[in-house]
């Protein structure tokens, strides 16, 4: 039972909590987004395959990966902030919005697959580890880069948690996402935060592309898949909230890494569906409320 618990078990929690901060951090992108617009943003696992390409390249051209945990972001906040004034902005005051900004996202999505395929090819691609090799921890061997993405991501949603709930731009953002009208009343430029959060949310995305890359491969339809798994963690943890979404994600990320040691791998997927249905049912809004009513 202790070599068990020891190499099959600990490892596969470590690989869920690995890939459960990089859910989280795609998720956190897609319910501030929906917390604040009220937009669901369909072309969201599209960015976070422009971030893992966009480190793909610049590792190519021999950029460290510990600048790439800084320069990807920063060249993702820009492509979000005119994304959304050059996109989402012209349709957000029409009066069927959600329909139309959802079928915006989803085809703008389409042309960044496209895109991505277009310049990186259709094949897949598989960045070096940048932490090679696995530390003991009490008989258990886990890989490094592994606890890595544990410890940097969980940083990651804490650092975000912390600007949304304990800076005056969090305040403003929330603000904003509860009246939108009396926010503006009150001198808070509304557009600018709306145009921000949205970077800020594609940003976060394309940092979970790079953290990813090293252990998936990097390939045009990447963000496909990964998208209905952050969909789901923020319908379960309820749409617009940061700390559902985190426990969620944790949970669910969970349950498939476990299941996954039982029963074919190919229903983890199902049984992290059913939960959601699960939720729907009993428990529509999900965990926790909205980000402007937290």
């Amino acid at each position: 039972m202790l070599e068990y618990i020891q190499f099959v078990l600990a490892p596969q929690v470590v690989t869920g909590l690995a890939l459960g901060v990089a859910v989280i951090l795609v998720a956190l992108g897609l319910t501030i987004i929906f917390g604040l617009l009220d937009v669901i943003n369909m072309s969201h696992g599209e960015f976070y395959a422009m971030g893992a390409f966009i480190a793909l390249a610049l590792g190519q051209v021999g950029l460290p990966f510990w600048a790439l945990l800084i320069a990807v972001p920063l060249l993702m906040l820009p492509i979000g902030y005119v994304v959304e004034r050059g996109l989402i902005q012209r349709v957000f005051n029409s009066p069927d919005r959600h329909v139309t900004t959802l079928l915006l996202t989803f085809g703008f999505g389409l042309v960044l697959e496209d895109g991505l395929r277009l310049i990186f090819g259709p094949n897949p691609h598989r960045p070096e580890t940048p932490i090679p090799g696995a530390i003991e921890i009490l008989g258990t061997y886990l890989p490094l880069y592994r606890l890595f993405m544990v410890g940097f991501g969980g940083l990651l949603i804490l650092a975000t948690a912390l600007i949304v709930y304990r800076t005056r731009l969090g305040a403003m953002v929330r603000a904003a996402a509860f009246d939108r009208n009396m926010a503006a009343s009150l001198g808070v430029p509304v557009e600018k935060v709306y145009a921000g959060a949205f970077a800020f949310g594609v940003a976060l995305a394309g940092i979970a592309g790079v953290l990813l890359a090293p252990i998936y491969s990097v390939f045009p339809t990447m963000g496909r898949d990964f998208i209905l798994l952050a969909f789901t963690v923020i319908i379960v943890g309820g749409m617009g909230s940061i700390g559902g979404a985190t426990i969620a994600g944790l949970f669910l990320t969970q349950v498939q890494a476990i299941s996954s040691l039982y029963i074919s791998p190919v229903w983890a997927d199902p049984i992290v569906f059913a939960i959601m249905v699960i939720m729907l049912v009993v428990r529509p809004r999900g965990l926790k409320g909205r980000l402007g009513h937290a």
